[in-house]
C-alpha cells in the first residue's frame, strides 16, 4: 500500500485551502473587531481554535458576557463533527504517527483538510500530515490578523458592509445541501423557526444568544433525525 509521507506535498495540497481560508478569516476577523474584541483577542481565538463555524458562534457569547458553560456548550455542539472526522481519519494513518502528532494533527481536521487527506491513496505519514495542516492554519492566523486590523482602520459602514461576507459563506454552504435534501431544508426552517420564536417571545427573547444556538441545533437536528433517519445501507451503496 503507497504511504504518503513527502511534506513538500503536503504543504502543496493544503495552499488551495490555505487561499481559501484567508478570505473566510479576513471576514471573521472583521466581524469580531466589530464585535467589541480587539486585534490580539481576535488572533489568539483563530490561533487556537480553527472552526469557523464555532468562532462565529463564539463572538456574540464573549462579547455579550456569556457564561464560560454557555460557551463551552455551544462549541461542544458545533464541533462535535470533527471528533468523528479525526476517528476516520485515524484509519489510514501510517504506523509512524504518533499518539502526540494525532493530537497536533487533530487540532487542524477541518472539514477542508479532512476531505483533500481522505481522497489520498494509501496510508498517510506524520510529515505529509505535518505539511497539510501547516498551510491553512498559516492562511487562517494571517487572514484573521489582517481582517482584525483592517476593521481598525476601515469606516464603520465598511466593516459593517464586509462583515455580512461571513454570513454569506454560510448561506453559501448550507443552501446547496437544502437543495439536495428536503429533510436539511425542512431542519433549517424549523432551527429558523425556533430562532425567531425565542428572538420574538417576550419570555424566551431573555435567554442568551449562546443557549438558544444550542437548544435550537439540538432540537431541530433530533426531531429531523427521528423524522428523517439516514439510511446507512443507502449512502454506502451511493458511494
Amino acid at each position: 500500500m503507497k504511504n504518503n509521507n513527502n511534506f513538500l506535498k503536503g504543504v502543496t495540497d493544503g495552499l488551495p485551502i490555505c487561499f481559501g481560508y484567508f478570505s473566510v478569516a479576513f471576514a471573521f476577523g472583521i466581524f469580531a473587531v466589530g464585535g467589541g474584541l480587539n486585534i490580539a483577542e481576535t488572533l489568539l481565538i483563530s490561533m487556537t481554535n480553527v472552526t469557523s463555524a464555532g468562532q462565529l458562534a463564539a463572538v456574540p457569547i464573549i462579547a455579550s458576557g456569556g457564561t464560560l458553560i454557555e460557551l463551552a456548550v455551544s462549541q461542544l455542539i458545533i464541533n462535535l463533527r470533527y471528533a468523528l472526522m479525526s476517528i476516520s481519519l485515524s484509519q489510514k494513518l501510517d504506523g509512524n504517527v504518533r499518539m502526540l502528532d494525532r493530537f497536533i494533527v487533530s487540532f487542524v481536521n477541518t472539514d477542508e483538510v479532512f476531505a483533500v487527506a481522505s481522497a489520498q491513496n494509501g496510508t498517510l505519514g506524520r510529515k505529509y500530515l505535518y505539511g497539510l495542516i501547516l498551510t491553512p492554519y498559516i492562511g487562517w492566523s494571517v487572514g484573521t490578523l489582517v481582517g482584525a486590523a483592517a476593521g481598525n482602520v476601515l469606516p464603520k459602514s465598511v466593516i459593517a458592509a464586509l462583515g455580512v461576507a461571513i454570513y454569506a459563506m454560510f448561506i453559501a454552504i448550507v443552501v446547496p445541501e437544502m437543495k439536495r435534501s428536503r429533510s436539511t431544508a425542512l431542519c433549517v426552517a424549523v432551527s429558523v423557526l425556533l430562532s425567531c420564536i425565542f428572538r420574538y417571545t417576550p419570555g424566551l427573547k431573555l435567554v442568551p444568544s449562546g443557549f438558544v444556538i444550542i437548544i435550537c441545533a439540538v432540537l431541530a437536528s433530533s426531531l429531523f433525525a427521528v423524522l428523517s433517519p439516514v439510511d446507512s445501507v443507502e449512502d454506502e451503496n451511493e458511494g
